[in-house]
């Protein structure tokens, strides 16, 4: 069956939380985004807390482990790929979002590490506003928030 193309590509750089990455499967599923996986994962993708995270939505959603970043921007040549991180200034409502581009979220707890921010492919690093003094938001709560923006900017297609 083909897969129609993804309004946005989800990115989990080396996760370590199944419940967020089977929360991540359920939010793909409901937005038709796609999810990608980079390893190490920080678990098996058989595990409970993981399916029960995701719930029926398995069969869903399209998601594929990549055994590198560069692996999967590989299979992205044109994309555009927003980082983001507590320490970017600017927030993820000033950009236009466009049809492929690629959400980059890093693990839980520490987030992208510096050279996964200053890769050569980032567009631009992206700030979700919090508090003053909060450290972060859950990982897929920050992609949630990130997608569905994108989502909104072209026009939640499919929905």
């Amino acid at each position: 069956m083909h897969q129609p193309s993804p309004f946005a590509h989800i990115v989990y750089f080396e996760p370590r939380i199944p419940g967020n990455t089977g929360s991540a499967i359920r939010l793909a599923a409901v937005t038709g985004a796609r999810l990608h996986l980079v390893e190490p994962l920080g678990f098996d993708l058989s595990e409970t807390k993981l399916k029960r995270a995701g719930l029926d939505y398995h069969d869903l959603a399209v998601m594929d482990v990549h055994p590198s970043l560069d692996a999967v921007l590989d299979t992205l040549p044109d994309a555009r790929i927003f980082a983001f991180t507590t320490q970017a200034t600017t927030p993820y409502t000033s950009v236009t979002y466009a049809p492929g581009d690629v959400l980059l979220f890093g693990p839980e707890p520490t987030g992208l590490p510096d050279d996964v921010l200053t890769h050569p492919r980032v567009t631009d690093q992206l700030r979700i506003p919090m508090l003053a003094g909060r450290r972060s938001l859950n990982l897929t709560n920050a992609a949630s928030i990130a997608v569905y923006e994108a989502w909104r900017q072209t026009g939640f297609a499919g929905a």
